[in-house]
Formats: C-alpha cells, sequence, structure tokens
C-alpha cells in the first residue's frame, strides 16, 4: 500500500514554502494567481490525504481558498497548536523551509480535520467585523492614555483621534448592519441571538462571523472550540485545578461582554453566577462558566431554530441544552 501524503505550507507575505511527507519534497513559490494555480495543479497531481496552513493573521486564507477550490483537503491551525507540536518533538530551530516541514509532521502525525471555508460574503463580514474590533481596542488605548496626559496640545491630539476613530467605528456599524439585512440567513440568525437577554449585536455579529459552527456541534465540542472547555490538572495523587485554554480569543472576549449584561438582565444566568459565588467560587471562575452556559444556550438554540421564551421554558427543556 501506498502511503497518505500529507503536505505543510508555511504562509508568508512573499512566498510559500511547501514541503510533502513522505518523500520530504520542498519547495518555494510565490503567492500570486498564476503561482497558486500551478501549486494546486502540483498537490493534486501527489494526491495529499491532508494540507496543513497556519492561521497567519489572513495571510493564508486566499491560499487555502486557491487549493480547497481545486479540491483539496486543506485544514488551517492554530499557529500555537503547531509551536507546542515542535516544542514536544524537540523541533526549536525556525525557518520558513523547517516551519514548514514541522507542519507537514504536525498534518501526519495530529491529522487535523479539513473544514470548509466560509464563502466571499461571509469572509467579507467577518473583515468588516474583525476591523471593528481593531478600531474599539484602538480607542480604548486612547482613552487610557487620554487619562493620564497633562500637556494641552498633547490631550487635544488624543480626543482628535479617539473622535476620529469612533467616527470610523459608526461607519463600520452602519456597513456590518446593511451586510446583515441584506442577507436573509444572517438577518435570521443575528434575530434569533438577540433574543437572549444580555445578547448584543457586537455578540451576535461575532458568533456569525468567528463561530459558524454554532448550532452543528454538541455542547461540549462548542466550548472546546471557543476555549471555555476546562481541562484537567492531575497527576497521579495531586488534583490540580481545571483551566480553560486556547479556542477563539475574539469568541471569548465577545462572550464575556455578553455575560457582563447577562448577570444583571438573564435570569439563567444570573442563577449559575450567585449560585456560585454563594458557594465561594472566585468571580473569575464564575464568569467563565456562566459564558460557558450561555454559549451553550445560544448553540441549542441555534441547533433547534428557536429563539428564548422565558427563563423557565428554557431551564425545563433540558434536552435541547444537551
Amino acid at each position: 500500500m501506498e502511503e497518505a501524503v500529507y503536505v505543510g505550507i508555511d504562509v508568508s507575505k512573499q512566498w510559500l514554502d511547501v514541503h510533502v511527507l513522505p518523500s520530504s519534497q520542498r519547495w518555494r513559490t510565490e503567492r500570486d494567481e498564476a503561482s497558486l494555480e500551478t501549486l494546486s495543479r502540483r498537490l493534486r497531481e501527489a494526491a495529499p490525504a491532508l494540507i496543513v496552513l497556519e492561521a497567519t493573521g489572513g495571510l493564508q486564507t486566499r491560499v487555502a481558498a486557491a487549493l480547497t477550490a481545486a479540491g483539496l483537503p486543506v485544514a488551517v491551525v492554530n499557529p500555537r497548536q503547531v509551536r507546542d507540536f515542535a516544542r514536544a518533538t524537540g523541533l526549536l530551530a525556525k525557518t520558513d523551509r523547517l516551519d514548514a516541514a514541522i507542519i507537514a509532521r504536525f498534518a501526519a502525525m495530529l491529522r487535523p480535520e479539513p473544514r470548509a471555508l466560509p464563502d466571499e460574503a461571509l469572509r467579507a463580514l467577518a473583515d468588516l467585523v474583525a476591523r471593528r474590533r481593531d478600531l474599539v481596542g484602538m480607542r480604548a488605548a486612547e482613552k487610557t492614555r487620554l487619562t493620564s496626559a497633562t500637556n494641552v496640545v498633547v490631550r487635544r491630539s488624543i480626543e482628535r483621534n479617539i473622535a476620529a476613530l469612533t467616527s470610523e467605528i459608526d461607519a463600520l456599524d452602519e456597513q456590518i448592519g446593511q451586510s446583515i439585512k441584506a442577507s436573509p440567513v444572517w438577518r435570521a440568525q443575528q434575530n434569533l441571538l438577540l433574543s437572549v437577554p444580555g445578547a448584543g449585536p457586537q455578540l451576535a455579529r461575532t458568533l456569525i462571523t468567528d463561530l459558524p459552527e454554532l448550532g452543528r456541534l454538541t455542547r461540549r465540542q462548542i466550548a472546546a472550540l471557543a476555549g471555555l472547555a476546562p481541562f484537567a490538572d492531575d497527576s497521579g495523587t495531586h488534583r490540580g485545578r481545571r483551566h480553560v485554554r486556547g479556542g477563539r480569543a475574539s469568541v471569548r472576549v465577545a462572550l464575556y461582554m455578553a455575560t457582563v449584561s447577562a448577570r444583571r438582565f438573564n435570569p439563567v444566568i444570573r442563577a449559575v453566577f450567585d449560585r456560585l459565588t454563594a458557594a465561594g467560587k472566585p468571580f473569575k471562575l464564575a464568569m467563565t462558566a456562566c459564558m460557558r452556559k450561555l454559549l451553550v444556550i445560544l448553540n441549542a438554540m441555534a441547533r433547534d431554530n428557536k429563539p428564548w421564551t422565558t427563563a423557565d421554558d428554557l431551564l425545563n427543556a433540558k434536552p435541547a441544552l444537551s
């Protein structure tokens, strides 16, 4: 039997480094359309079981889209997973070519599941949401600087920048809203999510763009994907504190902000928070548990296509939350 073929591609701004296992073939290619067509054709001839790329701030999107369009199995993974794998296997040196080889070994040994890329419309919406998130962070940083600025000229400069950033954020909000209104599917999904007390437009938009798996996975799977599944830290007789890690940071941030509101306005989330804090649990642990509870509720609603009705109905609908 022929050995399965696995491909690792290291993506940079200038070029792509490709490594193929088990043949150990490697080459470098440009990122233009013609080069991507040639790469797709060459990899089709190799018939790989899997091609893996790291998520590199959007640089991978065009490459992954071209390979997926050619009918090739592509998985885009978190770079931290690959770095952890490299450290665990003692591969500490770092160059673009070595990175491609490590990614190929990661593909062969761990075999992440290929997932379909979002269509152009969803990618465009995700870009708008991500840009808004960047601008909000920049505005928050400027507001922090303003609190310590004493020079009048500096204060006025910061205030002008805050005003400009606010204007840009408002313009993006308008564009995002128009994009969602133009899609019956997104509009229905947003309305469904907004029916939950505490869930606001930013949470709904983040879930639509950054968590398209919502409603298609089990509660444990969706929690793990968002980085809200507790991991054990046990060894021998030692029983360490469970903790969360990994997952999609943008989703966790949006869920945290929604949970702050849900603690006041959502009877289910408020009951969970009050119960945990009354039992002496730390604030951070209680908030994380509430974030997971909120996500599980949203996942069940998206799965069953049923909006929030009342707290009693939701609490009694245990099969829908399993």
